[in-house]
């Protein structure tokens, strides 16, 4: 359990406090508090080299409310980003779907983008630099060669116009290097704002760009292909996709609705199976409700069935990671342990001189979570969590304060969030998945 010590930056510090403090998964920091997992951390791995050799993945995670959906996505996003590929990720919603027919899916593939990242801007809003990257290359490159750099840029863009909508949005591309070129930053924003799908209109689109189509709720998935190949012809390994909360589709009520976003989901891991598709990989987060239903999962709609069935022979202890699915068990009391020891440490800053309990007070802690809400203190361990962090942060401004004293008014109560999981009516939020109850911490 014991670790290397290793300084934390106090930024990173006080981030991951906050977000723990407030039930969130932190968005940086995640190696400080990230324990066990290398299997299926592995078997991500694998996916993003993938990925970068030109393949395409497609994964879905599994678990229930606290089984750690959200961490592992996020875990693996920086991995990826440290892998050269860039990252998009959205949560879905009652107004963000992966198919739909009323700006829905448009709005998922817009948040999505919105969230770009790459090493360099790792918090998002990287789409710009990823554009301007293919452009200044394209500049050096028509240097070295002597050549035109609209000639460099067409044979850059050409892989791209192979694709559903790709000529249109080669075309973008091309009037964001001629806004670069006349310092014109009407044109750039304009070209941003397409590929971000943020217009609404074909007039508005083809006016001030002079294309003739916007990427609209039909094309969200092409979109995405083609913004792979983007990113690979700009430098990068690919594109790694993540969608969060999937149980909003098993939420919805209209019959249809659901049979259409299962449809667009088989598309997409029919294309990752069968190779038709590259420099892409998709990981969606989910309950095993979304998935194994048989009324309103993924399991109704039969050739997802089959397709995404579990190994008959993976019984038991053993596990196989190589199909679709990968199924996240719940946090263990020991892996909780872990969990708090690392929090203890995040809070010394990295230096065990400067740790604000000792051990005992770890295990006095599990303990008296155990007694006021039972088992339930290490399966979702957002408000056990939340309490150790409000815990240290008292004793961190109260110097003379003992955790003893403390510990008998610490109040834990059950986590409710995972009842909005089964929750079917067409207004119920968002919520519990992406929350701190996230956390699978392995062993």
């Amino acid at each position: 359990m014991s670790k290397t010590p290793k300084t934390i930056k106090p930024k990173e510090r006080d981030t991951i406090i906050q977000a723990l403090s407030a039930g969130v998964v932190p968005r940086v920091g995640l190696p400080h508090i990230q324990v066990g997992r290398a299997a299926e951390i592995g078997a991500l791995l694998r996916d993003v080299d993938r990925i970068a050799d030109g393949g395409a993945t497609v994964r879905f995670v599994i678990g229930d409310y606290g089984a750690g959906k959200t961490f592992f996505a996020n875990l693996i996003r920086l991995i990826a980003l440290e892998r050269k590929c860039v990252t998009v990720h959205a949560d879905l919603g009652p107004d963000r779907r992966i198919h739909a027919s009323g700006g829905q899916a448009r709005a998922l593939y817009s948040e999505a983008v919105r969230n770009m990242a790459t090493r360099t801007k790792p918090e998002g809003g990287a789409l710009a630099a990823v554009v301007e990257r293919l452009v200044t290359d394209a500049v050096k490159e028509g240097g070295e060669r002597q050549l035109p750099v609209e000639k460099v840029i067409d044979e850059k863009l050409a892989p791209i116009q192979e694709f559903v909508g790709g000529y249109d949005f080669a075309t973008v591309l091309k009037a964001y290097w001629r806004g670069s070129e006349a310092s014109n930053e009407e044109l750039k924003l304009a070209s941003l704002r397409w590929l971000r799908g943020e217009f609404t209109t074909k007039t508005e689109a083809n006016k001030a760009l002079g294309v003739r189509t916007i990427i609209d709720d039909d094309s969200v998935y092409d979109s995405l292909k083609s913004l792979a190949c983007l990113t690979k012809v700009a430098g990068y390994a690919g594109l790694l996709v993540m969608f969060d909360e999937m149980v909003n589709i098993y939420k919805l009520q209209n019959a249809q609705a659901r049979k259409s976003n299962f449809e667009q989901i088989l598309r997409i891991v029919n294309d990752a199976l069968q190779g038709n598709t590259s420099h892409i990989g998709f990981v969606m987060c989910g309950t095993p409700q979304f998935l194994m239903d048989t009324r309103r999962g993924l399991f109704s709609y039969e050739a997802l069935q089959s397709r995404l069935a579990e190994n008959q022979f993976a019984t038991k202890s053993l596990v196989d990671l190589s199909g679709p699915v990968i199924n996240l068990q719940s946090l263990t009391p020991e892996d909780l342990l872990v969990l708090l020891t690392n929090i203890r440490m995040v809070f010394a800053g990295g230096d065990p001189a400067k740790y604000l309990v000792p051990e005992e007070a770890l295990t006095a802690f599990m303990a008296h979570c155990d007694r006021r809400i039972g088992e339930a203190y290490f399966r979702t361990p957002r408000t056990t969590v939340k309490a150790f962090v409000q815990l240290l942060s008292v004793l961190e401004q109260n110097p003379s304060a003992k955790w003893q004293d403390l510990l008998g008014d610490v109040q834990v109560p059950p986590d409710q969030g995972g009842q909005e999981d089964l929750a079917t009516d067409g207004g119920a939020q968002p919520g519990g998945d992406d929350e701190l109850t996230s956390f699978r911490l392995g062993t």
